[in-house]
């Protein structure tokens, strides 16, 4: 069963740094681009990152240069270290594996970031 978990989410005071991790079973991340979303409070979800089974990655215009994906094999994690946070990064962050290889589009449970001081 595929599925996938997220945590490292918290409260941080702008400026600082978190890292997000989605530790993932029943697939194989190697082959699979995977993607980090956000979902802030009353508005709608959105891409934030994207790392594909050959290691591209990409952003969007509001994270690019402060948040990083990365993936690590061995764990069967994907990451997302999220630097110079700002108020406006406040979101659920959700990972999600694509619809692949006959098996449907998976989502995290999400984890809750809130950048307040």
């Amino acid at each position: 069963q595929v599925r996938l978990v997220e945590s490292g989410g918290g409260l941080v005071q702008p400026g600082g740094s978190l890292r997000l991790s989605c530790a993932t079973s029943g697939f194989d991340i190697r082959f699979n681009d995977m993607y980090w979303y956000r979902q802030a409070p009353g508005k709608e979800r959105e891409l934030v990152a994207v790392i594909s089974s050959l290691g591209n990655r990409n952003y969007s215009e509001a994270v690019k240069g402060r948040f990083t994906v990365s993936k690590d094999i061995a764990q069967k994690t994907i990451y997302l270290q999220m630097n110079n946070l700002k108020p406006e990064d406040t979101a659920v962050y959700y990972c999600r594996r694509p619809s692949a290889l006959g098996i449907p589009e998976t989502w995290g449970q999400g984890t809750r970031v809130t950048v307040s001081s």
